[in-house]
């Protein structure tokens, strides 16, 4: 497996997320070593909340929701998935699966994540969080969930994702600032586009943001089909504290969350929220407000 680092030079001009990188190693099944990034803020005995990011973006996503956060006295953890952000990148789109990916963020979590913590998961952040949910339901003691989703290839797929990933596959040049730009309802600035596109110098350092449309379950012969049913058989039984906070202008994971408030039973009494004026990446959008959201979902409902 050849292994791509990006040079930090690439992020010397963001000047909106000004936290220091810290590094674990990872390692996957064929005992491939990687080099996983993160970053943390606020008090580290304060509560720990954890973001997971998606695609195609990196720990800069959160930025707005990150001092909020930390004001309120919680040890924010945000890691940068492998392939993405300052964490190492593997060349070829066949290093990427989502068992791998898997193991490498449970790693990463059981390294990194200090008891019982408050996950808040969007696009493949609940793809991968939702599944450590499932697996290991004691060290988690809620969840908040944005425009995501567990598929397990049952239902034939949204046009949009469909036309998503065709297009994932077939552009010459693959565009994650644009990517980000297509999906959000505001209006992002030249810095903000940049700050996205500077993990990726070469189309060779996008092998897994190109990988991750193909790796969603679309069909019920999916590698990864069985363990997501399990992991819904799982959260079945999840009766800590889970909300939705799905936004208005996302036409990919629309129905979601009613899918959540469902089968989940630590939906039932929950306040679930709609958050107008926002697109799929609604941390662009909202972020200020997600993290408000957050805090009151913890304040109320977790006794910290």
């Amino acid at each position: 497996m050849k292994i791509l680092k990006t040079e930090e030079s690439a992020f010397a001009k963001i000047a909106d997320f000004p936290y220091t990188p810290h590094f674990v190693n990872v390692t996957d099944t064929v005992k491939s070593e990687l080099r996983m990034a993160y970053y943390q803020t606020g008090p580290k005995d304060g509560h720990t909340v954890l973001l997971l990011h998606g695609e195609p973006t990196w720990g800069y996503l959160y930025r707005y929701m990150m001092p909020i956060l930390a004001s309120a006295g919680y040890n924010v953890l945000v890691p940068d998935l492998i392939g993405f952000g300052r964490s190492d990148k593997p060349s070829r789109k066949e290093d990427y699966t989502y068992a791998r990916h898997l193991i490498w963020v449970k790693d990463w979590f059981n390294q990194v994540v200090q008891g019982p913590c408050t996950l808040f998961c969007q696009d493949w952040g609940g793809l991968l969080g939702l599944r450590l949910v499932a697996e290991l339901p004691e060290r988690f003691a809620g969840v908040m969930a944005s425009n995501t989703g567990l598929p397990t290839g049952e239902h034939t797929p949204s046009e949009a994702f469909l036309k998503w990933r065709r297009f994932s596959q077939e552009v010459p040049v693959f565009p994650p600032a644009g990517i980000v730009k297509g999906a959000t309802v505001s209006t992002l600035s030249d810095t903000t586009l940049a700050a996205y596109n500077a993990p990726f110098p070469t189309e060779d350092h996008k092998a897994g943001a190109r990988q991750f449309p193909l790796l969603v379950p679309a069909t019920p012969d999916d590698p990864q089909t069985h363990e997501n049913r399990k992991a819904w058989d799982a959260l079945a039984n999840f009766n800590k504290p889970f909300i939705t906070v799905f936004s208005d202008s996302d036409p990919v994971t629309a129905g979601g969350d009613k899918i959540m408030q469902k089968v989940i039973p630590g939906c039932h009494g929950m306040k679930h929220t709609t958050i107008r004026q926002g697109g799929h990446f609604v941390q662009e959008d909202k972020g200020p407000e997600l993290a408000r959201l957050l805090v009151q979902f913890i304040q109320s409902t977790h006794n910290l």
